[in-house]
């Protein structure tokens, strides 16, 4: 079909590696001649990519698509993602879709594209899920400050509230030469930070298999792979977006601390300070490691970031279990969380437990958790003040501002000058803005 001068939009839900995963997309669109719009204009194909983590996955879904529709009613809509992969038949029931794919075919979008008129019925393929066995790469790109690379899919972990290894399959891996081919794709964007992306980052080097066995080897590791990436030119700064306390291993630590790319920011997932909950969640530690990793990074990068997971209202949560989980992180070194309200999820372990806990405690235990982590923020940028830092300045004036982040995930704010845009400027932190960000006195641009 001929696509040349038809106009798409696009609107993602959930993580950085479905933003990851849509710009990839979105390329292929381009290739076919399509013409990018905002999702607010009027366009021809509208793509929603879904995701399965929050608890309203539905009632967004349907919020999103009535928005399409109402810039072109005759718009061709497909739904594609973690959600669709998991109830295709729910989402082929909202009104107006046109199209359902799942894990092994979102990046076949073009494939199934009809502009011919709406369908009476939404067309649906997806998968088995096993059959999600290989890995397609991603990054995105449309921010010049930085950019979103997906190097690892899947998980193999069974966490007993998630559903993500239902939705994507199990775990599997880009390559270290594929990887380190797309930083340089995105470096000639002009684009200066790269986060790496994934389901289990911290897994990166599965996925090859021994014949016909499909037992699963490990050719490299991810520390390979961060230390293949601090070789890179023209990439100013790598960020770790998430990885799991058993797999941020010493030698991990000691890398980034040692870094001149890497920066001092770890975003590690506790999800609960009680062992007895971790137990019944079936992660794969206990309190005591995320102790001794936390100490770790702080023995060798005193100023690093430390961002925390935490699930509230688990199945079997008393009020002391959350007592001892809001007392451990007050105590803990860390720099803010970010904290997930339990909700029951169709094929998982924990929809059937007993012990379940009233939803208006959940939200009260989260609004403790949220005031807690205001506080720990906040603590963390004060510890900054009057520390000299390198930030890298976003590509956007808001309000007459420039913002960015220094190395360690301090926001910052200037005056709006253009010439700073992307660029690296040494700046002194200085006090909090009326607004919670952190004023700065620029430096050197270097």
């Amino acid at each position: 079909m001929h696509f040349e001068g038809k106009t798409v939009a696009f609107h993602t839900l959930g993580c950085k590696l479905n933003f990851s995963e849509t710009s990839a997309i979105a390329r292929l669109f381009k290739e076919k001649g399509f013409v990018k719009r905002n999702f607010d204009e009027a366009a021809d194909v509208y793509v929603v990519n879904t995701c399965s983590v929050t608890d309203n996955a539905d009632k967004e879904c349907r919020s999103v698509v009535r928005t399409a529709l109402s810039r072109n009613p005759d718009a061709f809509v497909a739904v594609v993602g973690c959600y669709a992969q998991l109830k295709p038949e729910e989402i082929a029931q909202i009104e107006g879709v046109d199209l359902v794919l799942g894990a092994t075919e979102k990046f076949k979008l073009l494939n199934y594209i009809e502009l011919s008129g709406k369908k009476a019925h939404a067309e649906v393929h997806n998968c088995e899920i096993d059959e999600a066995d290989f890995f397609v790469d991603a990054f995105s790109a449309g921010d010049r400050t930085r950019s979103f690379l997906k190097v690892q899919d899947g998980c193999d972990y069974s966490c007993t509230f998630c559903t993500i290894p239902l939705a994507r399959g199990k775990s599997r891996s880009d390559t270290i030469e594929n990887v380190i081919a797309n930083t340089k794709k995105i470096a000639k964007e002009g684009i200066k930070e790269i986060v790496l992306t994934g389901v289990n980052i911290g897994d990166f080097g599965y996925g090859k298999y021994l014949d016909a066995e499909k037992k699963k080897r490990k050719e490299y590791n991810f520390l390979d792979l961060v230390t293949a990436l601090d070789e890179v030119q023209d990439i100013d700064r790598f960020r770790i977006s998430s990885i799991e306390p058993n797999l941020l291993t010493n030698e991990i630590i000691a890398f980034t601390a040692n870094s001149g790319k890497f920066v001092p920011h770890f975003h590690i997932p506790l999800q609960s300070g009680s062992n007895e909950l971790l137990a019944k969640m079936k992660r794969r530690y206990k309190r005591e490691l995320y102790t001794e990793r936390v100490e770790k990074i702080r023995s060798v990068m005193s100023d690093c970031c430390i961002g925390v997971d935490v699930i509230v209202g688990f199945p079997g949560e008393t009020e002391e279990h959350f007592l001892d989980t809001y007392n451990y992180l007050n105590d803990l070194p860390i720099s803010y969380l970010h904290v997930f309200t339990y909700s029951e999820r169709d094929q998982t372990e924990a929809i059937s437990m007993t012990g379940v806990v009233p939803v208006h405690e959940r939200k009260r235990r989260n609004k403790m958790l949220r005031t807690l982590s205001a506080k720990k923020l906040r603590a963390f940028y004060q510890s900054n003040i009057g520390k000299e830092g390198e930030v890298l300045f976003e590509s956007e004036n808001r309000e007459g501002f420039l913002y960015g982040f220094t190395r360690n995930y301090v926001r910052v704010k200037t005056q709006y000058d253009p010439s700073l845009m992307n660029k690296k400027v040494m700046i002194t932190i200085g006090e909090f803005d009326e607004d919670g960000v952190m004023k700065c006195d620029l430096k050197v641009t270097v």
